[in-house]
């Protein structure tokens, strides 16, 4: 077990550091995480200026949300259904699901969409955008208010938060 205090390796199951006479006793119980709030990810989602999404509504065509995510240059879309966070449409969706003649362009959004999106917040901090798309291998996750969706969070604007923070 190595010493919190001095880095000595001691013997596993020692009470006390044979080095420097530190409490071992406790050093390996797990303890409880503490709040995150430094300067460079503790900030609110909100300081990212992340833009207003882009919405369509579940029975849109597929083909036709497609066609405006290549006009205006868009990598998702987020589904709702009356204002309401229902799912997002991603570039990779339309490549799996649609590409290829996999699925009639007709077919609703809704039914091709990835439902149920894993969200953030308003007021969560960075560090939990970074953990979540991490974890989830996402490139965007949508922040909502009360269901309803008011931005969407990319990894682009993530990155560019911290290298602008770092010089």
């Amino acid at each position: 077990m190595i010493c919190p205090v001095c880095r000595w390796q001691n013997f596993i199951g020692e009470d006390i550091c044979e080095n420097c006479g530190a409490d071992l006793s406790n050093a390996d119980t797990p303890q409880q995480a503490s709040s995150f709030h430094g300067d460079l990810l503790g900030r609110h989602l909100d300081e990212l200026g992340a833009p207003r999404p882009k919405t369509v509504e579940r029975d849109v065509p597929v083909g036709d949300v497609i066609k405006r995510m290549q006009s205006e240059s868009l990598d998702n879309v987020l589904v709702t259904d009356d204002g309401r966070l229902i799912g997002i449409f991603t570039d990779r969706d339309a490549v799996l699901k649609v590409a290829g003649g996999r699925a009639d362009p007709r077919t609703a959004v809704g039914d091709l969409m990835t439902a149920d999106p894993v969200i953030l917040r308003r007021d969560d901090p960075i560090a939990v955008a970074i953990n979540k798309m991490a974890v989830g291998g996402f490139r965007h996750v949508p922040i909502v208010d009360h269901g309803n969706p008011v931005s969407v969070v990319s990894a682009r604007d993530v990155f560019r938060h911290i290298a602008q923070r770092l010089g």
